[in-house]
């Protein structure tokens, strides 16, 4: 609950600037740092792409990107797919956002290849109409 609140709270403090947003999605990584200290292999990743999306929030791009590619690199590592397809569409979305599409287009790719893999049809399909 706390990895998806946090995901959600900071897309929503970064499309409506509301502080009340960023402050849950702040606590979730302060929550998720403590669980990493119990097992890195299930929430490394986890709080890599939380503070990818806080990173991103505060316009500081070179630790957005590094924090995504940890949080693709993390999940791939634990085999948990369906987190490194997130972590790609997500990654992917923000390399788009930013106009770097030439470099987004393939970690969304990577990221339909994972949710294959994992047999999530729908999500497929509507991340094949995004890109």
């Amino acid at each position: 609950f706390v990895f998806f609140e946090g995901i959600s709270a900071l897309c929503l403090a970064r499309d409506t600037k509301q502080e009340k947003w960023r402050q849950i999605g702040e606590q979730s990584v302060r929550i998720m740092s403590q669980l990493v200290e119990y097992s890195v292999w299930n929430f490394e990743n986890k709080l890599s792409l939380l503070q990818a999306e806080l990173y991103y929030l505060d316009h500081r791009h070179k630790m957005a990107e590094a924090k995504y590619l940890a949080a693709i690199t993390s999940a791939h590592n634990h085999r948990f797919f369906h987190e490194e397809a997130m972590a790609c569409e997500m990654y992917g979305i923000y390399l788009v956002e930013n106009k770097m599409a030439v470099r987004g287009i393939p970690q969304l790719e990577m990221a339909l290849d994972n949710y294959k893999k994992w047999g999530a049809v729908r999500k497929v399909d509507s991340l094949k109409e995004f890109i």
